[in-house]
């Protein structure tokens, strides 16, 4: 699928699939110079690009495994949603649990982005619900 983009800034590197099997592309930092982030602190860092996505599509928004896993730097509303309308410049919303000070370079992959299709709900009010052997059991009802 062909997804429009404005690069905002020239420095903007546009999302990439990096294997051949990747859901997601990645995301780049689009950073005049070196932006450090404090544990536990959180920001919106700009990819210096803005997307035309389809009707009923969004791409969602999701941490890259191995800078979470390594790193300690994950996105903050995972997953986030870049919706169809929008038009503004797509950061990056991050926060940091890592224990030290963590410093992004220009043009470092911070997210990856995946393309969602998007079904709208058309919700039905009725007077009752079909039964289920979970019923009403809410979080860890159903084990370990």
């Amino acid at each position: 699928m062909i997804i429009k983009v404005i690069k905002l800034d020239p420095q903007a590197i546009l999302p990439q699939y990096m294997t051949p099997g990747s859901s997601g592309c990645d995301a780049y930092a689009c950073l005049q110079s070196p932006l450090t982030i404090l544990p536990r602190q959180r920001m919106a860092i700009p990819t210096g690009l803005a997307f035309e996505i389809p009707a009923e599509f969004e791409i969602q928004v999701r941490p890259r495994s191995g800078l979470s896993f390594k790193q300690g730097l994950t996105v903050v509303n995972a997953p986030g949603t870049i919706d169809s309308d929008y038009r503004g410049e797509v950061k990056i919303l991050v926060v940091h649990l890592g224990e030290e000070p963590l410093t992004i370079e220009p043009g470092t992959r911070i997210a990856q982005l995946v393309l969602q299709k998007v079904e709208r709900i058309q919700w039905s009010v009725v007077p009752s619900l079909s039964q289920s052997s979970r019923e009403d059991g809410g979080f860890g009802s159903t084990g370990h």
